[in-house]
């Protein structure tokens, strides 16, 4: 009965990607009952676990009501619930936040992205007065080059953040990552070394996150 969202108001910093393997990883790997919640408005994760053979339970709800009254009733039935936020930081957003244990909030190194994380977690910090501490945050770098000046500034920065937690694991750029959505797959389901290495930083990744409940 654990709720974990992902979320940020900026687009194409992996939510999806990272709710859809996570999702997999705890119904496949840790034989555990997860329900995927798919808030966003583009409906992506919804689409992509449509065409996955290995099945992943999956909801559609969309509107801030929905996900104020639904959540709740939903994770009696299974042992994690994984959302999928809206690429905004939304009604929808405050939502999510208001029913959520977990907050994760992936960024990639840009300057854009570091300012849309730090927006991300002004609604955490919201939600956290309102509810006594909760939901717990954390953060982590996605997307990242390895050996990358760019990588190392981010790190550095994330690292003063006292709002929320900076995961240690880095989710690196690999065009295995890039080809999962189009494959309806996800980097397990995938051959080769570059998926090999990115299903091991996922796994560690997802381990961190467990951790902080």
């Amino acid at each position: 009965m654990t709720i974990i969202s992902l979320v940020n108001q900026k687009g194409g910093v992996s939510k999806s990607t990272t709710s859809i393997h996570l999702a997999y990883w705890l119904t496949i790997k840790k034989k555990k009952r997860v329900l995927l919640v798919d808030a966003d408005s583009q409906q992506s994760s919804s689409q992509w676990v449509a065409g996955m053979e290995k099945a992943i339970a999956v909801s559609v709800l969309q509107t801030p009501d929905d996900l104020l009254e639904q959540l709740p009733e939903l994770s009696k039935n299974y042992d994690f619930v994984v959302v999928d936020g809206p690429a905004s930081l939304s009604e929808s957003t405050r939502a999510i936040l208001f029913r959520s244990d977990l907050a994760v909030i992936p960024t990639q190194p840009t300057g854009v992205d570091l300012r849309s994380a730090s927006d991300a977690m002004r609604l955490v910090k919201q939600a956290q007065s309102v509810r006594g501490g909760l939901p717990r945050a954390v953060i982590f770098l996605s997307r990242a080059v390895k050996g990358t000046r760019l990588k190392e500034e981010a790190l550095a920065l994330l690292a003063q953040t006292s709002d929320a937690q900076l995961l240690k694991t880095v989710i690196h750029q690999k065009q295995a990552i890039a080809d999962t959505s189009g494959q309806s797959a996800t980097v397990w389901d995938l051959p080769g070394t570059p998926a090999a290495e990115s299903g091991q930083e996922y796994k560690q990744l997802f381990n961190e996150i467990l951790a902080q409940l």
